[in-house]
């Protein structure tokens, strides 16, 4: 279905949060009769959860007009009738989908759980299509009708807001991406490729010299990804497409982060630049292993060292004081509980140890946009100007002033990064020269690579120093056990508003291997991170 094609869109975000915003409340409300002041006894309504047989009710004539086809009946018993119409009349004009037969199954509460067998036909191909979906009944704010609970899922649980369904001439060829050795890499095998894997087709299927078959897919309106496939009705030819990938490190990736919920990694190649893992393990399907922008906590202590080095402030093994707290215009910042001071602690110890409050204490001697430059200008961030092969975010260090200027020092404020950037700069500290991420070569479509000027000897040499340290005596000693060769890490953890634990944060790089990983609301960086980072850094790439 080229992007030409018809497509329905779903109704906007405003209306569906405006539409959900009041469900879980119970009203006791009355309706007065209208009259000469005579009055009259109010006539009450249906308040609190639907009753049971409200749920059973409304699912059946709900499923039994969607059989049907008929959307705007279908869509009227809904919460969210003006956002449900249209996706259900794609789903049979532009989905081609029809002899719909939906089946529920035992309620558990308000949801009910059911399976749709379908057939999806298109220019004479026919293909039969079964999935399962569940919806939720809720009390109208205003109608006071027992509704479903409106959200794409309903539709078909690869939906999200702004999705829709089409069926016809696949956008873009099939490809048959491969690894670094010639391996095949799927869907099935590598789960977090998946959506990768639809962005390496969208990009570069053409070029790869597949030729387009037919197909039922989740057209994604709102931000422009890649289609989603869903069915083949007609084979197309599959051109194949080198990556940069390595199967051994993807599959330990994959591995690691089933362990955590709502985890990321990527491993890339220091001397190339090459990625060789990434890996998602998330609800919502999003690869923000590329596309994350979170704050990295205590990981990037590494580019605010690089920074007083190259400002020639401190050194490795000059002075940099870990004091209970330190404070700026104002904030007061803190250490992890059970850090013990040093007041004469080296910039190498309180790195190790990672010490907050020694690298607060230098916001003094730094301009504001010391740590934006040195970003920028050395380690490639922030300039949104990579050119990876597939949409990635390229980090944010912005220049700022008050306590957000101390904040960015230790990987809080306005700093925002993900894994592949922060694979990057472990990358760059370690080699001294920053080689912008790929994961397809860059020959295959001219892309020209971003350039940064890299870091002088001296300074990889100390950032190197201070992450063995790390490593091997330091916060990420534990974690790091067992890891033969030339190793380096740094630990972090990142608090957020109204997470209970913070986001633990880890890097590190073993040989010609370096990775970085993220798992939200998950506590220190020893804690998910870690354990993920050197599971991928034992296979050795």
């Amino acid at each position: 279905m080229r992007r030409g094609a018809k497509a329905a869109i779903v109704g906007g975000a405003f209306v569906v949060l405006a539409a959900g915003a009041g469900y879980g409340m119970y009203n006791f409300v009355s309706a007065v009769q209208d009259g000469g002041g005579t009055g009259g006894a109010p006539a009450a309504v249906r308040t609190g959860p639907p009753t049971g047989a409200e749920v059973r009710e409304t699912t059946r004539k709900f499923f039994a007009a969607w059989e049907k086809g008929e959307a705007a009946t279908a869509a009227s018993y809904t919460d969210n009738s003006a956002a449900a119409e249209p996706l259900l009349t794609a789903y049979a004009q532009d989905a081609h989908i029809t002899r719909v037969r939906i089946t529920p199954g035992t309620a558990r509460g308000a949801t009910v759980p059911f399976t749709v067998k379908a057939t999806v036909s298109y220019d004479g191909t026919s293909e039969p299509l079964s999935y399962k979906s569940k919806v939720t009944i809720v009390r109208g704010l205003t109608t006071h009708r027992a509704l479903v609970d409106w959200r794409p899922s309903v539709v078909h649980p690869r939906l999200r807001p702004g999705d829709t369904l089409v069926t016809g001439e696949s956008a873009s060829p099939p490809v048959e991406a491969v690894d670094r050795n010639g391996k095949v890499l799927t869907k099935d095998a590598y789960p977090s490729l998946g959506p990768i894997l639809d962005e390496l087709r969208d990009k570069y299927g053409a070029k790869a010299g597949g030729r387009p078959g037919v197909e039922l897919a989740v057209r994604h309106e709102a931000d422009g990804a890649a289609d989603t496939p869903l069915l083949t009705l007609a084979e197309g030819r599959a051109g194949r497409l080198r990556t940069t990938l390595s199967a051994s490190a993807q599959a330990a990736a994959e591995t690691a982060v089933r362990m955590y919920p709502e985890s990321s990694v990527v491993a890339v190649r220091p001397s190339t630049g090459e990625v060789l893992a990434v890996a998602n393990h998330r609800e919502d399907g999003f690869n923000a292993a590329f596309l994350g922008k979170l704050a990295p906590g205590s990981t990037m202590k590494i580019l605010s060292a690089a920074t007083l080095i190259d400002n020639g402030i401190t050194t490795a093994d000059g002075p940099a004081p870990c004091t209970p707290d330190a404070m700026w215009e104002g904030q007061t910042f803190h250490n992890l509980d059970g850090l013990a001071p040093n007041q004469s602690a080296t910039l190498s110890e309180s790195f190790a140890r990672s010490c907050n409050t020694a690298f607060i204490k230098y916001t003094d001697d730094l301009k504001t946009d010391s740590l934006t430059r040195e970003a920028e200008d050395r380690f490639g961030l922030g300039r949104d100007d990579w050119q990876t092969g597939v949409p990635s975010f390229d980090g944010s260090v912005p220049a700022t002033g008050g306590p957000d200027m101390a904040a960015a020092l230790i990987g809080q404020g306005q700093v925002q990064m993900s894994p592949l950037n922060m694979a990057s700069v472990t990358a760059t500290a370690m080699t001294g020269t920053f080689r912008q991420p790929v994961i397809v070569p860059l020959g295959l479509d001219g892309r020209a690579p971003a350039r940064a000027r890299g870091l002088p000897a001296g300074t990889v040499q100390q950032l190197r120093a201070m992450m063995h340290r790390t490593a091997t005596s330091g916060t990420a000693a534990g974690v790091m056990a067992g890891l033969g060769g030339d190793i380096g890490a740094k630990t972090g953890s990142a608090e957020v508003d109204g997470q209970s634990r913070s986001n633990s944060w880890f890097t590190g790089y073993r040989g010609d291997v370096a990775a970085a990983a993220i798992a939200q609301d998950a506590g220190h960086g020893v804690d998910a991170a870690g354990p993920i980072v050197a599971a991928v850094l034992r296979t050795g790439g």
